[in-house]
């Protein structure tokens, strides 16, 4: 496993924020609080341009798309955007491209891996070099393909059982970065009904890559009723108090993961203070 794979340095922990949360003024924060690599997620338009925003507000920290969604943004026109962010934060910006669930993106997604492999194919045509994308990776077939094509694979909502078998079919040197929520606090019903809420969109919708993931990771049709079971909550949900939640977000590392991008929820939305009181435990040095 190596950081090397891409030579966007993205360090060991990077924030995944939903495109709607992200301005300026938070990802200058996320800087300021030590995190590497800002993950924009919520499939963010083709022309980048909230990327552009967070690496203006910032002069350290890398950002990462998670992911463009290849349905919705042209593949030229990524392109043309990458070059443009290029020419602007030179080495700082990595494109995270996949094909996202198909009940949101009609027929045509019903066949998802020629897809990517066909935007990836665009890309080449682009400029868009290898070492500086990396696809949504869930399935053995997209993993290989993530090694294949990219620097390597995101992987969305899974936990480290996962990477670390992920890790076994990519091998030592792709990069791998999985995302993993966060809640903390002391009440664990709680912070299980944060990550109830965190986790609804895609187990009330029912959307079946995430559901056929979660049963290759050992889970069965019982533990996606009523919002999803403790035990799945559980293993896509650190929790607890920040020691106890940073050494679950480890666990990652030690199953073979690269990076890790984490994603901060709060019941009041108060996504930068989950963050502040995360990273020491991370180790994560503030900035002056």
């Amino acid at each position: 496993m190596s950081l090397n794979a891409t030579s966007v340095d993205l360090g060991t922990y990077g924030v995944w924020v939903k495109r709607t949360d992200l301005t300026a003024e938070v990802a200058a924060e996320i800087e300021r609080l030590g995190y590497g690599a800002i993950w924009i997620g919520g499939s963010p338009g083709a022309d980048l341009d909230l990327a552009s925003t967070a690496l203006a507000a910032t002069s350290r920290v890398a950002v990462a798309t998670g992911i463009v969604n290849i349905w919705s943004a042209d593949a030229a026109t990524v392109a043309d955007s990458f070059r443009r962010i290029e020419s602007e934060s030179p080495g700082r910006f990595l494109l995270g491209i996949g094909a996202g669930h198909r009940e949101a993106n009609g027929p045509e997604a019903a066949k998802p891996f020629q897809a990517v492999v066909d935007y990836l194919d665009a890309l080449d045509g682009g400029g868009v070099p290898e070492d500086r994308r990396v696809v949504a990776a869930l399935g053995p077939r997209m993993l290989r393909l993530s090694a294949e094509r990219a620097a390597g694979g995101h992987p969305y909502l899974v936990d480290p059982e996962f990477t670390r078998t992920a890790r076994e079919r990519l091998g030592d040197g792709p990069l791998l970065a999985p995302e993993h929520k966060v809640a903390l606090g002391g009440d664990r019903e709680r912070t299980r009904a944060a990550g109830r809420q965190g986790l609804s969109v895609y187990i009330d919708n029912r959307l079946t890559n995430y559901l056929s993931n979660f049963r290759r990771m050992g889970f069965t049709d019982a533990d996606f009723a009523d919002g999803g079971s403790d035990a799945l909550v559980d293993a896509l949900v650190a929790q607890g108090a920040p020691e106890t939640a940073a050494a679950e977000l480890r666990a990652h590392l030690e199953a073979g993961a690269d990076h890790v991008a984490v994603q901060p929820l709060a019941e009041d939305g108060d996504l930068l203070s989950v963050l502040a009181r995360l990273a020491p435990a991370l180790g994560l040095p503030a900035q002056g």
